[in-house]
């Protein structure tokens, strides 16, 4: 029996079913490769403005996913990815950026949250770690994109941090999920990366294992979660999706499989107004 997390909704997206049943209101997920307009090796639900895709497609690959979760494309946001561990607050005034032109995107960002309603805060991958994050006690969400440069740079940890000090958020209350990324069966680095997970100082199982000399796969999902709970997240609290982008051809773009000239799935997570009770 399978323990994936994330669920194939149909061809375009898949949703976190753990995570959608903490509020009725949440809408998260994952779009997949199949589904969109684009073609080649952009084929076919790009929805990554910066990769040299025809832009009208991106556009409406992203029109086509903004209907389908019944969210208008003005009300979502996107940031300019950098692999840093900047966080970023969004709120109403940022509906649209980077949503229709890449320039307008929230600029050099990898996490974004929000408390605001009716706002789908998304970023882009193809290979690296998607975070989501939500806590209900202060009806909030966030997510966080995270490479191997960002996880040793512990942007997990700078999210939970933020919430701590700027929203009186208590790390026991937050759930996390950790979204398709590529996995150690197809992720090898080199010890100049090593070198820096050593210094995260972490007490979990090994997340990495030698491959040759110089070589080792590294397990970037691993890597994260035990950074989420080294921040003061339960264990339980935290859901790991077993999907790797590199893997699944049909399913997902690569960066690395697909050597650089590929498109990009995001990762979304928005609230929507409650509607009031008659």
């Amino acid at each position: 029996m399978s323990n994936e997390i994330f669920q194939q909704q149909e061809i375009a997206y898949l949703t976190i079913p753990l995570m959608d049943k903490l509020h009725p209101s949440l809408i998260i997920g994952f779009t997949a490769s199949g589904g969109g307009t684009s073609t080649d090796c952009y084929s076919s639900l790009n929805m990554g403005l910066h990769v040299g895709d025809d832009p009208e497609g991106v556009r409406e690959n992203r029109r086509i996913m903004a209907e389908k979760l019944d969210l208008p494309l003005q009300n979502w946001v996107y940031a300019d990815q950098v692999h840093d561990n900047k966080i970023y607050k969004a709120a109403s005034p940022d509906k649209s950026k980077g949503t229709i032109d890449y320039s307008s995107a929230i600029p050099a960002t990898d996490g974004l949250y929000t408390k605001d309603k009716n706002l789908m805060l998304a970023l882009c991958y193809a290979d690296c770690v998607p975070l989501y994050f939500f806590d209900k006690e202060q009806s909030m969400i966030g997510t966080a994109h995270a490479g191997w440069k960002g996880t040793v740079k512990n942007i997990a940890g700078e999210m939970v941090k933020c919430w701590v000090n700027a929203e009186k958020s208590n790390p026991a209350n937050i759930a996390a999920a950790i979204g398709p990324s590529i996995g150690p069966c197809c992720y090898t680095v080199d010890d100049r990366v090593i070198q820096q997970i050593e210094l995260l100082h972490l007490d979990g199982k090994k997340t990495y294992d030698k491959s040759a000399e110089g070589q080792y796969s590294l397990n970037l999902k691993e890597l994260n979660r035990q950074l989420l709970i080294k921040a003061g997240l339960k264990e339980e609290n935290i859901y790991v999706s077993s999907y790797c982008t590199s893997c699944e051809k049909d399913l997902f773009f690569s960066h690395r499989r697909d050597t650089g000239k590929t498109g990009r799935m995001i990762g979304f997570i928005g609230m929507k107004e409650e509607e009031a009770s008659g």
